[in-house]
Protein backbone atom coordinates (compact mmCIF):
# COMPACT_ATOMS: atom_id res chain seq x y z
CA UNK A 1 0.00 0.00 0.00
CA UNK A 2 0.91 3.70 -0.92
CA UNK A 3 -0.53 6.00 1.09
CA UNK A 4 -0.40 9.53 0.38
CA UNK A 5 -2.54 11.67 2.62
CA UNK A 6 -2.45 15.28 4.17
CA UNK A 7 -0.62 16.46 7.52
CA UNK A 8 -3.79 15.67 9.04
CA UNK A 9 -3.52 13.77 12.49
CA UNK A 10 -7.44 12.66 11.95
CA UNK A 11 -6.26 11.39 8.86
CA UNK A 12 -3.76 9.09 10.26
CA UNK A 13 -5.59 8.18 13.14
CA UNK A 14 -7.80 6.53 10.37
CA UNK A 15 -4.85 4.76 9.50
CA UNK A 16 -5.21 2.87 12.68
CA UNK A 17 -2.98 -0.30 13.80
CA UNK A 18 -0.88 0.03 10.12
CA UNK A 19 1.95 1.22 10.93
CA UNK A 20 3.05 1.97 7.63
CA UNK A 21 6.94 3.34 7.15
CA UNK A 22 6.66 7.08 7.32
CA UNK A 23 9.44 9.09 5.15
CA UNK A 24 10.27 12.35 6.55
CA UNK A 25 11.58 15.78 4.68
CA UNK A 26 14.36 18.06 5.96
CA UNK A 27 13.92 21.64 5.16
CA UNK A 28 15.43 22.47 1.96
CA UNK A 29 17.86 25.54 1.19
CA UNK A 30 16.56 29.01 0.72
CA UNK A 31 15.89 29.53 -3.21
CA UNK A 32 15.77 25.85 -3.48
CA UNK A 33 12.81 23.46 -3.94
CA UNK A 34 13.36 19.60 -2.76
CA UNK A 35 12.10 16.94 -5.07
CA UNK A 36 11.48 13.81 -4.35
CA UNK A 37 12.35 10.90 -5.81
CA UNK A 38 10.90 7.35 -5.76
CA UNK A 39 11.96 4.27 -6.75
CA UNK A 40 10.18 1.04 -6.01
CA UNK A 41 10.83 -2.43 -7.26
CA UNK A 42 12.92 -5.15 -6.79
CA UNK A 43 16.69 -4.32 -5.14
CA UNK A 44 18.31 -4.94 -8.06
CA UNK A 45 15.52 -3.43 -9.86
CA UNK A 46 16.23 0.07 -7.35
CA UNK A 47 20.11 -0.26 -7.32
CA UNK A 48 19.94 -0.31 -11.51
CA UNK A 49 17.72 2.60 -12.05
CA UNK A 50 20.02 4.51 -9.45
CA UNK A 51 23.53 4.00 -11.21
CA UNK A 52 21.29 4.72 -14.38
CA UNK A 53 20.49 7.97 -13.29
CA UNK A 54 24.23 8.01 -11.96
CA UNK A 55 25.11 7.59 -15.92
CA UNK A 56 23.02 10.43 -16.85
CA UNK A 57 24.87 12.91 -14.63
CA UNK A 58 21.42 13.34 -12.75
CA UNK A 59 22.21 12.12 -9.13
CA UNK A 60 25.08 10.70 -7.93
CA UNK A 61 24.89 7.02 -6.01
CA UNK A 62 25.89 8.44 -2.88
CA UNK A 63 23.23 10.90 -2.63
CA UNK A 64 20.27 8.29 -2.47
CA UNK A 65 19.44 6.61 1.00
CA UNK A 66 19.81 3.59 1.66
CA UNK A 67 17.22 0.60 0.17
CA UNK A 68 14.35 0.46 2.51
CA UNK A 69 12.16 -2.67 2.61
CA UNK A 70 8.59 -1.88 2.29
CA UNK A 71 6.59 -3.21 5.43
CA UNK A 72 3.31 -5.07 4.85
CA UNK A 73 1.18 -2.35 6.33
CA UNK A 74 2.78 0.04 3.37
CA UNK A 75 4.00 3.57 3.11
CA UNK A 76 2.60 6.68 4.10
CA UNK A 77 3.64 10.09 2.85
CA UNK A 78 2.48 13.08 3.77
CA UNK A 79 3.04 16.35 0.99
CA UNK A 80 3.12 19.56 2.29
CA UNK A 81 0.46 22.15 1.41
CA UNK A 82 0.07 22.53 -2.46
CA UNK A 83 2.75 19.90 -3.91
CA UNK A 84 1.43 18.03 -6.57
CA UNK A 85 2.45 13.93 -7.37
CA UNK A 86 3.63 12.52 -10.76
CA UNK A 87 4.01 8.43 -11.41
CA UNK A 88 5.81 6.83 -13.48
CA UNK A 89 5.67 3.20 -14.13
CA UNK A 90 8.04 1.52 -16.17
CA UNK A 91 8.95 -2.22 -16.66
CA UNK A 92 12.50 -3.53 -17.16
CA UNK A 93 13.62 -6.90 -18.85
CA UNK A 94 15.42 -9.11 -15.98
CA UNK A 95 17.43 -11.70 -16.82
Amino acid sequence: MLCLTRQDPRVLQELGDLNPLRLTTPNSQPGRERLHHLIIGSPEGVQGAINHLHLLQYAERLEWSRLFTIPESGILITPEQGEVFSYLLRSRQVS
